[in-house]
């Protein structure tokens, strides 16, 4: 039998996180964070890891209940409300000597491991920009939680560009400045379980533009709207002095180059290729557990993308809309 790990998360935790763990060999047992004393008691008993999946307001919490415990813990993006409590996380962590990882399994996307590959290997000369975009309609029927409230770590720039602000760390290095706007597209939202009944108004951002210089002078964008009129596919391209590589729709890598013909690179066929970075970067976190090895992404990696959050944050929403029509 494998490890023993604590899925904490009833939402992407149950459907995603959980059958990742399985695949590798783990026991695991799957709580509702709504479930106060039954949290408690799984954390409490015997396991090797408790992996974090509850919305952002609640991660300190669930962190500090673990590390009182001495679990090793996983804790998914975007690490807290703020830079505050993620520092709070890492130094909890620290102080009780428990390994820590961050759930960016992007990192390990076969296609994104392959994008980073290239960049490294010099296949676009020296690097000078990289674009984000990314726009769906998912958003536009969504109802009403806590993703849409600022003050419980909701908003679009938590929920997703996290995963890019980390890939540029990833790819880049440091962010040295950024600004961002952003936008509430769709304001009053009906509840999950009062469907014709009043309009929730929405505090917390549903789209953003943000712009960034990372220390070593490459400048970056981010485009990305949760609740777009109609889905677009989503790019990350990366300009370099000899050539552009471009990921569409995390299905077709292209490297263009002057005067040659663009040179693709093979895709291995994959109904759910997230999926399969989520199951690889568990993987790597299932055996640093066993190993009782610290590797990254980690608490260090989120507070430094926390810190990034927070300036993106810190202009208000904007430009809100009525609800959708039907």
């Amino acid at each position: 039998m494998g490890l023993k790990v604590v899925v904490i998360g009833t939402g992407f935790g149950r459907r995603a996180v959980a059958p990742a763990y399985e695949s590798l060999g783990c026991e695991v047992a799957v709580v509702s964070p709504r479930d106060v004393a039954g949290v408690s008691r799984a954390v409490a008993s015997p396991c090797d890891l408790v992996s974090i999946h509850s919305p952002p307001f609640l991660h300190l919490e669930h962190v500090r209940l673990a590390v009182r415990h001495g679990r090793h813990v996983l804790c998914d993006k975007p690490f807290g409300r703020d830079a505050a409590e993620a520092r709070e996380m890492l130094e909890l962590a620290t102080a009780a000597g428990v390994l820590h990882f961050l759930n960016f399994e992007f990192r390990c996307d076969p296609l994104r491991k392959q994008l980073k590959q290239l960049l490294d290997g010099g296949a676009i000369g020296k690097p000078l920009h990289a674009s984000c975009a990314m726009f769906t309609s998912i958003g536009r029927k969504a109802p009403h939680g806590w993703l849409f409230e600022k003050d419980k770590g909701g908003g679009w720039i938590g929920a997703f560009a996290s995963h890019q602000v980390d890939l540029l760390h990833w790819l880049f290095g440091d962010i040295e400045t950024v600004s961002c706007l952003s936008r509430i597209d769709v304001m009053a939202r009906p509840g999950r379980e009062d469907v014709g009944g009043p309009l929730h108004d929405a505090t917390a951002e549903d789209a953003l533009t943000a712009w960034f210089r990372m220390k070593n002078g490459v400048t970056a964008s981010i485009d990305t709207a949760y609740s777009a009129a109609v889905d677009m596919p989503a790019q990350i391209i990366l300009y370099g002095s000899e050539g552009v590589v471009q990921l569409t729709h995390n299905a077709e890598l292209l490297l263009m180059r002057p005067d040659q013909e663009p040179e693709r690179f093979p895709v291995t066929a994959c109904k759910n290729p997230l999926g399969l970075a989520q199951e690889r970067w568990l993987a790597k976190v299932c055996d640093a557990v066993t190993a009782k090895q610290q590797i990254a992404p980690d608490f260090n990696t989120g507070l430094a993308c926390a810190g990034i959050l927070d300036a993106m944050r810190a202009g208000e929403p904007s430009i809100s809309c009525g609800p959708v029509s039907d």
